[in-house]
């Protein structure tokens, strides 16, 4: 998705994503049909034609892009977060599995493919959104 962005939104040809990439043109068709069916990117047969993003760069979410392609953006032992329950000591495990997945699906839904090429563009300052995600965490740069 990054790579057609980047393209200008396309249409970016399969062998061409596959050389942009470094990965095997025969591992793209699935996940391109997924990103299809999610209404991501629209495709154009024809020698001019190719992959392009379905909806404008700002509106598309790595959030979208994930739960295309890998289904639910968080699972613990293969289950959504909400229906774990742990006895004795891990009692309060499950909170803070859905906290987890709580944080991780506000970041990667406020997270657009515009974000992440600007932040790929930008050499500098930490974003603010690197910086709250460490306040969050506890970490420190």
């Amino acid at each position: 998705m990054l790579a057609i962005a980047a393209a200008g939104g396309g249409p970016v040809k399969t062998s061409d994503l596959a050389v942009m990439q470094g990965i095997p043109v025969s591992y793209l068709p699935s996940i391109l049909a997924d990103l299809r069916r999610a209404e991501l990117l629209s495709s154009r047969p024809g020698t001019d034609g190719g992959f392009s993003l379905a909806r404008r760069i700002e509106q598309i979410s790595v959030g979208d892009v994930m739960r295309a392609v890998s289904g639910a953006l968080a699972s613990v032992r293969g289950r959504p977060p909400h229906t774990i329950t742990y006895g004795g000591a891990a009692t309060a495990l499950p909170g803070l599995w859905r906290s987890v997945h709580a944080f991780t699906s506000d970041l990667l839904d406020s997270t657009t493919l515009l974000d992440l090429l600007a932040d790929g563009q930008a050499a500098g300052p930490r974003s603010d959104r690197e910086t709250a995600a460490d306040s969050a965490t506890g970490h420190r740069s």
